[in-house]
């Protein structure tokens, strides 16, 4: 699995501790940015990981910044993305279970280096089916992007 990953300033040290252990795990990770710590806007990040995800450059994302929430608003604000914030195992597993999120979003000052492995690996590891809890999130998910196609 290709796994997009990308970060602001706030984040880069908890991306690249990430990002480590995700291609210790064998994942191929396609990092998007920043490649050092430098001030950067996180909206750029965000949308360059979601296009990645569109283009079928890679399969999911992962981005990281102070608090998880300014990457999911903006990352959310590209047509046909769903990313979600996830702080906790069980958060990142119904992310894609439940609302096959193609991204999570992790804040740095929230959560520290070793809960961010663990939430990373479930949320990889969790595949959207649509037998069991798939069956009835599938309405729900289209009826979130009926919004999307109305609002665009």
């Amino acid at each position: 699995m290709k796994v997009a990953v990308g970060c602001d300033d706030n984040a880069f040290e908890l991306k690249e501790e990430v990002k480590n252990y995700l291609v210790e795990k064998g994942y191929e990770i396609v990092d998007y940015g920043i490649y050092e710590k430098n001030p950067i806007d996180y909206p750029k990040v965000a949308v360059k990981v979601s296009k990645g995800i569109l283009n079928n450059e890679v399969d999911k994302g992962i981005l990281f910044c102070g608090t998880g929430i300014g990457m999911a608003l903006a990352a959310n604000k590209v047509n046909g993305i769903r990313a979600a914030q996830a702080h906790d195992i069980y958060s990142a597993e119904r992310a894609e279970l439940s609302n096959h999120a193609q991204i999570i979003t992790m804040g740095s000052k929230v959560i520290g280096i070793e809960v961010a492995k663990k939430i990373a690996n479930i949320f990889l590891e969790s595949n959207f089916t649509m037998d069991g809890s798939g069956k009835n999130s599938a309405r729900k998910i289209d009826e979130i992007m009926q919004i999307e196609r109305e609002n665009d």
